[in-house]
């Protein structure tokens, strides 16, 4: 039999923050590959519009509303695509917010608290209730899983200003260790996923920047933004069994521009 591992028909991948931006593109990919795709977004409007976009590669995909920093509505949301899909192999909790301030001194409590209730708070319970499936299926004879959280390199790298988003995002990959750790006797594995310069509704700014143009994206190696299509091979590869070993790692995808 050939050898192909990145076929991923029959596996089914939940992607949350998946109706736009990084989540997107990797959603994209997904499908593309065979899979079945399941996104969630706040946004009803541009959840239906990515998944028609996903139905067009000929698979199954739906989309849940979803508040990630809502704790009952994503264990209620997690039981929802497990009912409609009947398992779920991959789980990538992309969904986050940015959110920084003039300077830490003058850093708003509630940004700070906003910040961490999507990017952490939302991180720990999606990938939460996902363990609680992956481990059930385990117990029923069922081993298998992969789960990412996707940082971002202010988790490795100094982020003046933005100490909320930073702070959030270091947590990511410190957690995902412990998951790893705690669950590779199920079969699971976790990763973190951490993206350079982006070209995202959340990078706008930076984009529109001139002063960004010329003095930071030089310096980017591979001499462009990052787009969101940049992530579909690594998602792919988390949730094919070519990973099935790869476990407790961080993927930087930034053009090279975290070494230069």
């Amino acid at each position: 039999m050939a050898y192909s591992p990145f076929n991923l028909s029959g596996k089914v991948a939940l992607v949350t923050g998946g109706n736009r931006g990084i989540g997107l593109g990797m959603a994209d990919a997904l499908a593309q590959a065979g899979a079945h795709v399941a996104i969630w977004g706040t946004h009803a409007g541009n959840n239906a519009k990515a998944v028609q976009s996903l139905l067009a590669h000929g698979g199954q995909a739906a989309a849940w509303t979803v508040d990630v920093s809502d704790e009952t509505a994503v264990a209620q949301a997690m039981r929802d695509v497990v009912s409609t899909f009947g398992r779920v192999d991959s789980v990538f909790a992309n969904a986050g917010i940015g959110g920084g301030a003039k300077s830490f001194s003058e850093f708003p409590t509630e940004t700070y608290r906003r910040v961490l209730s999507v990017n952490l708070d939302g991180v720990f319970f999606t990938l939460r209730e996902a363990c609680k499936h992956m481990v059930e299926r385990a117990s029923a004879g069922d081993p298998g899983g992969s789960l990412a959280g996707v940082a971002s390199l202010a988790a490795i790298e100094g982020a003046a200003r933005n100490e909320a988003y930073a702070a959030t995002k270091g947590a990511v990959m410190s957690m995902i260790k412990s998951i790893a750790v705690e669950h590779a006797r199920f079969g699971i594995r976790a990763n973190s996923i951490l993206p350079g310069w982006i070209a995202t509704d959340m990078t706008q700014g930076a984009q529109d920047s001139s002063a960004f143009a010329e003095k930071v994206l030089p310096r980017v190696p591979a001499r462009r933004w990052g787009q969101p299509a940049d992530f579909g091979g690594v998602a792919v590869y988390l949730t094919s069994d070519a990973s099935s070993y790869h476990s407790g790692d961080s993927f930087v995808i930034d053009g090279a521009y975290s070494i230069f």
